[in-house]
């Protein structure tokens, strides 16, 4: 949508008025008394309307012009509020040179396409067939390149930015993409129409877990894996399944409506792009702010690799607690202890005791034997982390396998012992059971306890379970040499961006979540231990095998350490560059780091990284920072939070990259239940569009949207919407078939003075008073969306609906009696009909095309924007 739209739809309404008239209008009661407003119009304070009073409204059919800062501040904001404008967030307008890049902003009108008008000399359908035609006016719209943004008329008006949050290239349509599509298609229509340049850039995820997994399990099924295939022949053959299978996701958006800018679409590996990674890697390095530990991480032995905290989710499970005795060393006294993971025994070296229990005090200081060990001790120690009440108030501290060990054994310099493989299997410091999996060993060592006497007893206990979110299995706490984000300077200035006003977080609740997690972050583990992803720019130095030529080099070639150094580099050559200056040239070999970087850092460069950084781009420098940040409330601390980390620790100025986060809810059934494939509930978005068609689908998930709210969707509120539907293309084929006839040259002509001046007062005054009732109620609405931008879609597609079902198209009536709807046949004739005429026009912002409507009686006419 563009400014066009609405000089269109109100033209259009003036020339089915002025074809009206001349084909005898005054037969349809629309001369005389039969013209007169039987009751008040909506939204005029005196009870009747005087063609001058009518006159007299805002004059301007487009929204390319804002309200005044003292309009805008005298309406003040409006009640469930959700986006501001990009023209009021207080930035300095853009030089025009901004947008030379673009085209300019005055494309020819065009004309209603065959889709909608049907073939020369043929009535269009009675009957609405979205699969006839939502695809066909899509292409429509993309071919016209109606979705490519264009320089504004107004330099001052800034530009409108969304950048689509990138769903992953193996992922199939679900309900969640469905209703971003629909918000964020609402919010950049309405900016085109205002006149903003606006662009929302669409792309996708490369998902390293996500299609490393998929892959493998189809070589799998081949009998291959990616170890015997070699690192670059598994990236080939995902490189080649990408090709394949990788654009389904952006056509199925396609279908959804989506009105992106698709020449500006981008893939996060993509060359610039993972140019971006790497220069934000070496940048992050060369503050500080990266660095390479060890420390305990959440292992997925299935993915056998580390995954984040947010990435793990545990669920309440029924398990058992194992009680044994722990045998000291120097006398025969027991200590009893409970676990509910005897395997991790093996690893333990400590025992925990509470500093203040009388049990154990005497024991503090004294050396224990490990179980199944041979022998091994371990000392007794005190610390206060320990609950008395819990089990037998004595712990078993194993700090390689256990969060909260780990913390313990820092505190008090213990060793750390890992048991395990990266596949879950026992390692070598596993003594006997060595080789066993985790949960064998379990039982194995379970059985060994109770072959010695040690073993107690056993009991059901519920526990948190930590479970990965991709595969499902059991997440193995692990300590285990990764890279790593310092946050906390990172999160403290992304924290007060928000708390300063600068951010704006739709619905406000979600801010105290968002300081939560930033107030209390911890170092971010970005290495992953996969093939299909950003490579870490690290080489790790080693003496060059063959050393260099003379004494010299094979001195500097003695003095490289033989392990530990590296180099951050932006590529290879940059990496030997560095070597040579530091240890001289031939002295060492280098190696690039195995590990790819987490698919959340590269995420969290999309609002800047998709525009060109680090390079200037002139789309850059045109729509950088964004203007809104729409997506789920789910992902606030996967995403948002890290993207206004990076954004605004890399960027110039340390400038928030939106100005705005906007947070829908959760699509859920009918019942309020969350989606669950095991549950059976889950609505197929796509399977929904071809029983009811996509503006049916998207508008039942707007019209039922409060930000930040989870939304109940029935099939039952889809087909009544596809009704409406239904309503919306008879009132259009109304029109058509009263205008039809007219020659286009003349339409289009009389669209193009409308789209460059909208209606003037004389024109206006020569309409006759229904026609500028429609116009009015058109400057109304645009009055009331423009003087406070920030209103909720939902709550304004309701009024909306409200309006136009009730009052254009011959809706349910209030007292419950049946109520002829628009095109029905039988009845009084249309003579008859419109001698109580009743006029309403509003622009209906939803997923529909825009309509605007005059109804006479129960006959309604209507026409869609060309946009």
């Amino acid at each position: 949508m563009d400014g066009r739209a609405v000089a269109f739809a109100t033209s259009a309404a003036g020339a089915a008025g002025a074809a009206l008239r001349r084909r005898g209008a005054a037969g349809l009661g629309l001369a005389g008394p039969g013209a007169l407003l039987s009751r008040r119009p909506l939204g005029v304070s005196s009870p009747s309307v005087h063609p001058a009073a009518v006159a007299r409204l805002p004059l301007r059919a487009s929204l390319s012009s804002p309200p005044s800062a003292a309009a805008a501040a005298a309406a003040g904001p409006a009640p469930g509020s959700a986006v501001k404008s990009s023209a009021t967030s207080g930035r300095p307008p853009l030089d025009a040179a901004a947008y030379a890049h673009l085209p300019p902003a005055e494309p020819s009108p065009l004309p209603l396409p065959d889709v909608v008008r049907g073939p020369p000399g043929e009535e269009m359908p009675t009957k609405y067939d979205p699969q006839a035609v939502e695809t066909a006016l899509y292409n429509w719209w993309s071919e016209s390149d109606l979705f490519v943004p264009r320089a504004p008329k107004d330099p001052s008006l800034r530009p409108f930015t969304i950048m689509m949050p990138p769903p992953n290239v193996t992922g199939g349509l679900h309900m969640g993409h469905a209703m971003f599509v629909a918000l964020e298609d609402i919010l950049v229509r309405y900016h085109r129409m205002k006149g903003h340049a606006t662009l929302w850039l669409p792309g996708t995820d490369h998902a390293g877990i996500a299609t490393q997994l998929l892959v493998e399990r189809s070589l799998t099924a081949e009998g291959l894996d990616r170890e015997t295939m070699g690192r670059d022949a598994f990236l080939e053959r995902v490189w080649d399944w990408k090709r394949t299978k990788g654009g389904y996701i952006t056509q199925q958006l396609r279908r959804l409506g989506a009105s992106c800018d698709w020449g500006r679409e981008r893939f996060t590996l993509d060359e610039p792009l993972s140019a971006a990674v790497t220069e934000a890697f070496v940048r992050l390095h060369e503050k500080g702010l990266i660095y390479r530990g060890e420390y305990m991480v959440n292992w997925s032995p299935n993915l056998r690799t580390a995954v984040s905290d947010l990435e793990v989710e545990f669920s309440e499970e029924q398990g058992t607690l194992y009680y044994f005795n722990y045998p000291l060393a120097d006398s025969d006294e027991v200590v009893p202890v409970a676990t509910s993971r005897p395997e991790t025994i093996l690893g333990d070296t400590a025992l925990c005791v509470h500093p203040e229990d009388p049990r154990y005090a005497h024991l503090v200081g004294q050396r224990a034997v490990v179980p199944e060990t041979g022998g091994r001790t371990v000392p007794i120690i005190a610390d206060d982390y320990v609950d008395r009440e819990f089990g037998t108030g004595a712990l078993k501290i194993t700090p390689g396998h256990d969060p909260n060990d780990y913390e313990i054994g820092k505190r008090h310099a213990l060793p750390t012992i890992n048991l395990l493989n990266k596949d879950g299997t026992m390692n070598e410091a596993a003594g006997a059971f060595a080789g066993q999996d985790r949960a064998v060993a379990r039982e194995s060592v379970w059985a060994a306890m109770q072959a010695s006497g040690l073993a107690l007893r056993t009991e059901p206990h519920t526990q948190r379970v930590p479970r990965s979110q991709r595969g499902g299995e059991v997440i193995e706490p692990l300590v285990s040499t990764q890279w790593f984000v310092r946050t906390e300077s990172l999160a403290k200035p992304a924290g007060d961006a928000v708390r300063d006003g600068r951010v704006k977080v739709v619905p406000p609740r979600f801010e105290k979540i968002y300081f939560h997690w930033m107030d209390n972050i911890r170092d971010w583990c970005i290495s992953r231990q996969l093939w299909w992803g950003h490579r870490v720019p690290v080489w790790h130095v080693s003496p060059a095998a063959a050393g260099g030529a003379g004494a010299a080099a094979a001195a500097a070639t003695a003095a490289v350490p033989a392990s530990g150094d590296y180099v951050v580099a932006r590529d290879e050559a940059d990496a030997v560059a560095q070597a040579a200056a530091k240890y001289g040239p031939g002295a060492v070999d280098l190696v690039q780091d195995e590990d790819v970087l987490d698919t959340w850092f590269s995420s969290g460069l999309w609002p800047f990284s998709a525009l060109g950084w680090p390079e200037e781009t002139p789309d850059l420098a045109a729509f950088y920072p964004n203007s809104v940040m729409e997506t789920g409330y789910d992902i606030i601390f996967f995403w948002v939070a890290r993207m206004m980390m990076l954004g605004m620790g890399l960027t110039d100025g340390g400038t928030p990259p939106f100005d705005t986060i906007y947070l829908h809810g959760l699509v859920r059934d009918a019942s309020g239940r969350k989606m669950s494939k095991t549950v059976g509930n889950v609505v197929d978005p796509l399977e929904t569009i071809a029983l009811y068609g996509t503006d049916a689908l998207r508008y039942s998930l707007v019209t039922g949207s409060t930000p930040g709210q989870d939304v109940p969707l029935s099939m039952e509120k889809v087909e009544t919407n596809r009704n409406f539907a239904n309503k919306l293309w008879n009132a259009c084929r109304y029109v058509l078939g009263v205008v039809d006839g007219e020659p286009d040259a003349a339409v289009v002509a009389s669209l193009g003075t409308r789209a460059v001046g909208g209606w003037s007062e004389p024109e206006l005054v020569e309409l006759a008073l229904p026609e500028r009732y429609i116009i009015a109620r058109l400057h109304t609405l645009v009055a009331s969306v423009s003087s406070d931008p920030r209103l909720s879609v939902g709550r304004v597609c309701r009024l909306v609906r409200g309006d136009v079902q009730d009052a254009l198209l011959g809706g349910g009536r209030r007292d419950g009696r049946r109520r002829r709807s628009f095109g029905g046949g039988g009845g009084a004739p249309a003579s008859r009909r419109a001698r109580h005429a009743g006029v309403r026009a509003r622009h209906l912002p939803a997923a529909a095309p825009p309509v605007y409507a005059v109804r006479y009686g129960s006959t309604v006419a209507a026409l869609p924007p060309a946009f």
